[in-house]
């Protein structure tokens, strides 16, 4: 568990620094007209922008999966008449019944 914290941290990291190395290459090219150096800058800006998106994301559903495990563990019962209820739910949807004549 620690170390996917700090995996998850040291992609936020990487995201942070691949987002300033682009801004500066995005300067440089907006400087010096170099249109290549711009776009490559832009691509690292989104690049380093969508780590840390994912980091979030990764964090936020890990705290997801935590809660339905505890969920599952305190109320065993609980779950099991849920996870029941939405099997019968979608096999009633999914295979219709059969007319009778």
């Amino acid at each position: 568990m620690a170390d996917d914290k700090l995996k998850n941290l040291g992609t936020k990291l990487e995201g942070v620094a691949d987002e300033a190395k682009g801004r500066l290459k995005d300067a440089a090219g907006g400087l010096t007209g170099d249109l290549g150096l711009q776009a490559e800058g832009k691509f690292d800006q989104f690049s380093g922008m969508a780590q840390q998106e994912f980091a979030d994301l990764y964090e936020e559903g890990e705290g997801v999966v935590e809660k339905a495990v505890t969920f599952v563990r305190d109320k065993p019962l609980l779950s099991l008449g849920i996870v029941s209820f939405v099997g019968v739910l979608i096999g009633w949807l999914v295979f219709p019944r059969s007319k009778r004549s």
